[in-house]
């Protein structure tokens, strides 16, 4: 159990059966009375956003959160299988948990899964991935006076704009934090 003393941003906290990240926190004493501490809170399973306000004497549930680092192995149907490597078990995800995420994956690529009460609700991938150009126009010459960029799918169907000079077969790096371009490989 939490006080509200402890509250601070980025504290993950349990409210209503919920995990929550705390977003945003403020503390405020007014000139009477008991001090307050405002919070914006989201909801790790769907996204949205509350204010809440916390007095001091108000006690917050601790959540059952547990990060463990699996490495992707395949895709069956709508379902991919990651494996622990250290006990390897085998823990199966939806296409839900992990969003575009999924079209990022690459056999044996190392990824943070957060487990709440033993269900899975948020995928960490590394910051970078190496994925090859599968399909993009050839890019015209003499187009190059600004940053112009086009569009490529990479391995996986991910779909993202590159530089002109990108090729279909050249190897790049994608920043998963924005799914978007930040080098080619040579």
């Amino acid at each position: 159990m939490y006080t509200a003393s402890d509250l601070r941003k980025g504290l993950k906290i349990e409210i209503e059966g919920a995990p929550c990240i705390i977003t945003d926190f403020q503390f405020v004493k007014p000139g009477k009375g008991q001090a307050l501490y405002r919070c914006r809170i989201k909801n790790l399973f769907t996204g949205a956003s509350v204010e809440r306000t916390f007095r001091s004497v108000d006690k917050i549930d601790q959540p059952n959160v547990e990060e463990r680092d699996l490495v992707y192995s395949y895709a069956e149907g709508d379902h991919y299988v990651f494996m622990d490597p250290k006990t390897y078990e085998q823990v199966t995800l939806g296409a839900d948990v992990l969003g575009t995420a999924r079209l990022l994956l690459t056999e044996d690529l190392p990824v943070r899964v957060v487990f709440f009460n033993d269900r899975a609700f948020e995928v960490s991938l590394p910051n970078f991935v190496e994925k090859r150009v599968v399909t993009t126009e050839p890019g015209a010459r003499g187009d190059t006076a600004t940053n112009v960029m086009k569009p490529a799918i990479v391995e996986g169907g991910y779909e993202l704009p590159v530089p002109l000079f990108i090729n279909e077969g050249d190897l790049i790096r994608i920043d998963t934090r924005d799914g978007k371009y930040d080098g080619r490989i040579n």
